[in-house]
């Protein structure tokens, strides 16, 4: 078999999941409002099974059911990121009590989840945060008080529970940052809605003196930040697959339209400077479809390399669907960049992936120290 083909059932399910995102979700998506969670789709992908899929897939699953929302509905794909984003660290490291009071709401599609790690100063740099959990008097280790700001998290302020990454040990770099499940009704929580480009909410958290105990923390204290890296490492590939699927969709719609639209006295695709285009269209979202796969796969067989492989996947995927999508918008002229074209809501999509869970020039950052580390290893 090819390396990296899938079998007629997962070719199948794909189908099934872009048909599903763009009958049944994307019309719940349009009802939404902008900047605000969308209830209503995210109950719409817990009675699916898609949110019980997400949380129980290999980044390998993962990966074939962001791409194939994507190509369907992109809000729908975002909605059910987001939700595996802020409740993976609660599923790797959450305690039996966190997992019995907050998984089945979440498969549900009864509750909202956010990941918190970004901050003012601290977006690419992560292990830069400078939320301080101090230890509560009296407590004899087993209590904190967060203090300070999170930034750019996606559903805030309106989820109901955040996964917060926060140092517990000064000084100490990436290694005395504690992760704790953290309620949105926590005394001392505060948010504010940013006004963002984009279709889910982004917002701004307030910590002031925000009471945490043991029993909130999700994982090891002062391990945190490991925590947040298994979740970025198994999410990064998948950002890759969003963006192929975010591509592909582009890829059809440039088709069809050269396939059919004449100017200059012929059809469009007859014309070579047209057709090169769309071959290097296609080419690239091979090349980064295979990519993904390849450091989702990687990632499943629990290969050594993971972060650099799920580095490149996401670069390259993310790069390549900015050139896909804009080339399109190029060979559909004006009538692509019209409120309500797919194009144009593509085009305002396809920016944000190059920035979050670690931009791009973060993922180079990356897949260079993990070159000349397995040099030194070598060596």
């Amino acid at each position: 078999m090819t390396a990296f083909s899938l079998e007629p059932a997962q070719t199948a399910w794909c189908e099934e999941l872009r048909s599903l995102a763009e009958r049944h979700l994307r019309p719940l998506a349009e009802q939404g409002t902008p900047g605000h969670v969308n209830r209503p789709l995210i109950a719409a992908l817990g009675e699916a099974g898609l949110l019980d899929r997400m949380l129980d897939s290999g980044a390998l699953d993962l990966c074939l059911l962001r791409e194939s929302l994507a190509r369907g509905c992109t809000e729908a794909e975002t909605t059910l990121a987001l939700q595996g984003l802020g409740t993976h660290p609660l599923v790797r490291s959450g305690t039996p009590a966190h997992r019995a009071r907050w998984l089945p709401e979440v498969r549900a599609g009864r509750a909202v989840a956010a990941f918190a790690l970004s901050e003012p100063g601290a977006g690419s740099d992560a292990a830069a945060l400078a939320l301080t959990a101090a230890p509560e008097a009296g407590s004899d280790g087993r209590g904190w008080r967060l203090t300070g700001e999170k930034c750019w998290i996606s559903n805030a302020p309106e989820a109901d529970f955040y996964t917060v990454f926060a140092r517990t040990a000064p000084g100490t770099g990436s290694r005395g940052i504690t992760a704790f499940l953290v309620p949105a009704d926590r005394p001392g929580l505060t948010g504010t809605a940013l006004d963002m480009l984009s279709p889910h909410p982004i917002g701004a958290l307030e910590f002031d003196g925000v009471p945490v105990t043991a029993d909130d923390v999700l994982g090891v204290p002062d391990r945190g930040f490991r925590v947040a890296m298994e979740t970025l490492n198994l999410f990064r590939p998948s950002v890759g697959a969003f963006a192929v699927g975010m591509a592909r969709a582009a890829l059809d719609a440039a088709v069809e339209h050269t396939a059919a639209r004449t100017a200059f006295g012929g059809v469009l695709k007859d014309l070579q400077a047209v057709s090169h285009q769309v071959a290097e269209m296609a080419t690239r979202t091979e090349a980064a479809r295979l990519l993904v796969y390849a450091a989702a796969a990687a990632y499943d067989a629990g290969e050594p390399g993971v972060p650099g492989r799920a580095a490149m996947a996401k670069l390259y995927a993310t790069e390549t669907a900015q050139y896909v999508v804009d080339t399109a918008v190029q060979l559909h002229g004006a009538r692509a960049l019209r409120r309500g074209h797919l194009l144009e809501h593509l085009y305002r999509e396809v920016r944000a992936p190059r920035i979050y869970e670690g931009a791009s020039e973060v993922q180079r950052t990356i897949i260079a120290k993990e070159l000349y580390a397995s040099r030194e290893a070598s060596a």
